[in-house]
């Protein structure tokens, strides 16, 4: 399978080899059968695996996730596609109150082996509910596990990890990046939690998961023109967080810029600068910065790209970083 891909077809390959290779998984969500799914992720699959393993859902997302969690309780391995991030609000209750309890609830006596995908995060010029980005909710919640690609090879592997998890993942997909290309290695790398460096430096880390490692890498290789090395670290994880990776390369280049597209406010980059800051005290030459959009709703789509973090506001918080 090595080769370039996009990140869609990435995640279709890898939906594909998970049901090739476990007859108890099964897909299940709207539109996902005989269209394909709104971004054509699950293409094909319904004609080669049949609506029984395939399934096309009613327009009820508490339902898809009610019965996801029964599916698993029976021994199957669903893997649920939420169609947009701002539609999985119905669905929030049974994935809080039931899915990421239950094997707490039955005292580790009953395994719940779900994934939800949800396409996450803006930039494509959608209408209201359909760019949100909500990632701190679900990291928030004890019993979820959370993950989130940059890149096509991480797509394809981190969902195959997700769905042979006996665990629940919530599995966010940055939709803007769907028809990104990269390479596509013939094995996993990495286990699903572990963070990596896309690109060593030396005089700060940008820390970045989903659509805004692209924009970290960019603001990097400007950075570089001016002489200044930036290390930029792929999260990939955002529960559990592979914290000791984040405090090695902090120690190393000594500050430390938290990127992502949800708003700063009691956004993942508050708790990653929270930890950073107790773990990397004496070695910090400046506080933990953090970019992210606006503590407002998201705007529209003639609008979003002054809302979204770009090269620009990433730039300007490494100013101030080295400024200290």
């Amino acid at each position: 399978m090595a080769g370039q891909l996009s990140i869609a077809k990435a995640l279709n390959d890898a939906l594909r080899k998970s049901l090739e290779k476990d007859p108890k998984t099964v897909l299940m969500g709207e539109d996902i059968g005989k269209l394909g799914g709104v971004f054509r992720i699950t293409d094909g699959l319904q004609k080669d695996f049949g609506e029984d393993r395939v399934i096309d859902s009613p327009l009820a997302e508490s339902g898809i996730m009610g019965t996801a969690i029964g599916l698993a309780l029976r021994g199957y391995r669903p893997v649920v596609e939420i169609q947009f991030d701002g539609f999985v609000y119905p669905a929030f209750d049974q994935i809080v109150s039931q899915l990421a309890k239950m094997h707490a609830r039955a005292l580790g006596h009953v395994k719940m082996p779900v994934t939800v995908r949800i396409p996450y995060a803006g930039g494509i010029g959608a209408v209201e509910h359909h760019s949100e980005s909500h990632e701190a909710y679900f990291a928030h919640t004890a019993g979820l596990r959370v993950v989130t690609p940059s890149n096509a090879h991480d797509a394809h592997w981190m969902l195959r990890q997700a769905i042979e998890s006996d665990d629940p993942v919530i599995f966010l997909e940055p939709k803007r990046r769907y028809w990104d290309k990269g390479e596509v290695g013939a094995t996993a790398d990495l286990a699903l939690h572990d963070a990596r460096i896309v690109r060593p430096g030396t005089d700060a880390t940008l820390i970045a998961y989903g659509p805004m490692v692209k924009v970290c890498l960019e603001a990097a290789a400007a950075a570089e023109e001016d002489g200044r090395r930036l290390e930029v670290v792929d999260l990939r994880s955002l529960s559990p967080v592979d914290f000791t990776t984040l405090e090695e390369s902090v120690k190393r280049t000594g500050r430390a810029v938290v990127v992502h597209e949800a708003p700063v406010f009691l956004g993942m980059g508050a708790e990653l600068a929270a930890r950073l800051t107790e773990r990397c005290f004496y070695h910090l030459e400046a506080p933990v910065l953090r970019v992210g959009g606006y503590y407002a709703p998201y705007p529209p789509s003639r609008v979003e790209e002054a809302f979204l973090p770009d090269l620009d506001r990433v730039l300007d918080a490494v100013d101030r970083a080295l400024a200290y």
